[in-house]
């Protein structure tokens, strides 16, 4: 099947979804309808992973990331990840709690980042198989959460060729699950060959499955190009993450251009959450997260203008 047209029907089918569903409904966060002028060119979210030392510290707890976000940012998106709710993917209990608690504060789940739980591409099939079903019980929990997408990790072993056949192989196996969920599998650019963006969208092409694409991370190519990997996934991604490590005194982040790949997001049609993803180590993470915040806006004022 072609890929394009394969993409393009799930696009068309998903802004009939999302027009009955509530904010933060399946798929629904990176659904935008070209005619509708007065919406923003981008929605700005925040990655718990952002976080991850004040949780570590248990300075905030995963129940309240939500509510923190909503009162410390004014923002009214999320990724959430796996690891501080580990083991509660399927205490409904729960997750009905992180629900209603993000809701009451008018806050949309959009991605769960996940680790942890094998790899989609492992060479030995039993270890693949398993992978995935271990996914699966992520699919449901973000579902719940009102997301609409999982993230996945593509790591596999072997010669270029045969990780994406393997990595391609998990990864239609869990798509094929998610989709009477109406659920994506998204994958990162999070080491190995997935830091190649020729490569994950090779994989993309593989797996050939409207609702499993890519989640382009800024910082995470390693030594290749970000603007040309960036370039690469936008047209399978349902979701953007603007990673951010430290700022100049202008409040520009010194690694990325953030106008530059933030008009590659934008000119590829993107019109989804761009989840903040603060990994500096030498200022305090809420303060990192206002920084990319600040910047993210002013990079929407000004492309906005642009265009």
């Amino acid at each position: 099947m072609n890929h394009n047209s394969n993409r393009r029907q799930f696009l068309n089918s998903s802004l009939g979804i999302a027009a009955g569903l509530a904010v933060g409904g399946p798929l629904s966060s990176f659904v935008y309808s070209a005619d509708d002028k007065k919406k923003p060119l981008y929605k700005i979210s925040c990655t718990e992973y952002s976080l991850h030392r004040m949780i570590a510290k248990k300075e905030l707890d995963n129940l309240d990331y939500a509510a923190f976000i909503r009162k410390t940012f004014d923002l009214d998106g999320v990724e959430y990840w796996n690891k501080p709710f580990f083991t509660k993917a399927e205490d409904k209990n729960y997750i009905t709690d992180m629900r209603k608690r993000a809701d009451d504060v008018g806050v949309a789940g959009t991605v769960i980042l996940i680790d942890s739980e094998g790899n989609l591409g492992d060479p030995d099939e039993a270890k693949r198989i398993d992978a995935v079903n271990r996914h699966k019980k992520w699919v449901v929990c973000a579902k719940q959460l009102g997301c609409h997408s999982i993230r996945v990790n593509a790591r596999s072993k072997g010669t270029y060729e045969e990780q994406q056949k393997l990595a391609a192989d998990g990864l239609r196996r869990l798509s094929e699950f998610a989709k009477p969920l109406e659920m994506g599998v998204i994958v990162e650019n999070h080491g190995g060959n997935s830091s190649n963006g020729k490569w994950l969208a090779d994989v993309m092409k593989m797996v050939d499955l409207p609702n499993c694409g890519t989640l382009p991370d800024f910082g995470n190519f390693g030594d290749y190009d970000r603007y040309k990997g960036t370039r690469e996934l936008m047209p399978f991604a349902k979701s953007v993450s603007a990673k951010a490590h430290e700022f100049d005194k202008d409040g520009n982040e010194t690694k990325t251009d953030f106008y530059k790949i933030m008009k590659i997001v934008v000119d590829a049609g993107y019109r989804g959450y761009v989840g903040i993803e603060f990994e500096g180590g030498t200022i305090p993470e809420v303060e990192g997260v206002k920084l990319t915040k600040a910047l993210l806006e002013r990079v929407r004022e000004r492309l906005t203008k642009s265009t």
